[in-house]
């Protein structure tokens, strides 16, 4: 289904964008003349004007409907804890468990008062590999 609405969206925009293209341009700034075409240029103007708005409102209307369903059946989860029916990692590492006392904040704020209490360093320090 999305891709079959994918699809329809593409050939739409395509459509657009030659439809766009082939408007006269109002400044002449392309540099282009008005041409004789296949209608009268105040025809021609009606019809692609026509065109633009129907095609700006298919390209809305597919817009929506992909944003609706890349969401319809999103559920809520949590990036700071680990869900607990995910196995151990490949590596034998152990998963990271949110903190027990306090929440993320009050873990960054110890972490950042642990950094201010160290002395600071008497000259510039080569970098380390960790």
């Amino acid at each position: 289904m999305q891709t079959v609405i994918i699809v329809v969206h593409l050939m739409i925009v395509s459509v657009l964008i030659g439809t766009v293209l082939l408007q006269k341009s109002e400044g002449g700034g392309l540099g282009m003349g008005g041409g004789a075409g296949f209608m009268s240029s105040r025809g021609t103007a009606n019809l692609l004007t026509r065109m633009t708005a129907i095609l700006a409102v298919l390209f809305f209307i597919t817009s929506l409907f992909l944003s609706w369903l890349a969401g319809y059946d999103r559920k809520p989860s949590s990036i700071i804890g680990s869900p607990a029916s995910q196995s151990q990692p490949a590596g034998g590492a152990a998963p990271v468990q949110p903190p027990t006392s306090g929440g993320v904040l009050d873990t960054l704020k110890k972490v950042d008062e642990q950094q201010q209490n160290q002395p600071a360093p008497s000259g510039p320090q080569a970098p380390r590999s960790q």
